[in-house]
C-alpha cells in the first residue's frame, strides 16, 4: 500500500501543537458555543488521542474500534446537552485544523509522493466521515435513553 508514512509522522509529532490549535479554534468559534461547557481537558484529551495516533486510527483500527470510540463520543456529549449540529462541527474543526496544519507542513516534491498524499487525503476523509456518523449515532441513542428514562420515572 502506498501511504504517506512521513505524513503521519509529522501529524503525530505534532499532536500536541495541533490539539491547542484546535482548542483555540473552538474557543474562538460560535458555532460550538456549547463546547464552552465542556471540560477542556476533555476535549483536548480526545483530539489529542486522533492525533497522537492517527496512524493506528488509519492502519490499525477496524470499523468497530471507529464506531465504539465515537459512539461512546457521541453519547457523551450528548449527556453534556452539546447540540448535535456543535457535535458535527466540532469534528469538521478537527479536521480543517489538519489539513491547514497539513497546507503549511506539507512539501510534495515527486509524484510518488503525491500519490501517497493523496491516499492519506482520502483515508482522512474516510475517517473523519465515519467519525461523525458514529459521534451522531452514539448522540441518538442517549437522547432516546435519557427520553426513555424521563418516561419512566413519570409513569411510576
Amino acid at each position: 500500500m502506498m501511504f504517506s508514512y512521513r505524513l503521519v509522522r509529522l501529524i503525530e509529532s505534532h499532536a500536541d501543537a495541533l490539539a491547542n490549535g484546535l482548542e483555540e479554534r473552538v474557543q474562538g468559534n460560535t458555532q460550538v458555543a456549547h463546547f464552552r461547557d465542556v471540560p477542556a481537558h476533555e476535549l483536548r484529551e480526545r483530539v489529542y488521542e486522533i492525533y497522537r495516533h492517527l496512524g493506528e486510527w488509519l492502519l490499525g483500527k477496524n470499523e468497530l474500534d471507529i464506531e465504539h470510540r465515537y459512539r461512546e463520543i457521541g453519547a457523551r456529549r450528548a449527556s453534556q446537552k452539546v447540540p448535535l449540529s456543535e457535535v458535527v462541527q466540532a469534528v469538521v474543526l478537527t479536521k480543517e485544523n489538519l489539513w491547514d496544519f497539513l497546507k503549511s507542513e506539507a512539501v510534495m516534491d515527486r509524484a510518488v509522493e503525491i500519490m501517497g498524499e493523496l491516499e492519506l487525503l482520502q483515508m482522512l476523509e474516510m475517517f473523519f466521515d465515519r467519525a461523525i456518523y458514529y459521534a451522531v449515532l452514539g448522540y441518538e441513542e442517549q437522547v432516546a435513553r435519557l427520553a426513555h428514562g424521563k418516561e419512566a420515572l413519570r409513569a411510576s
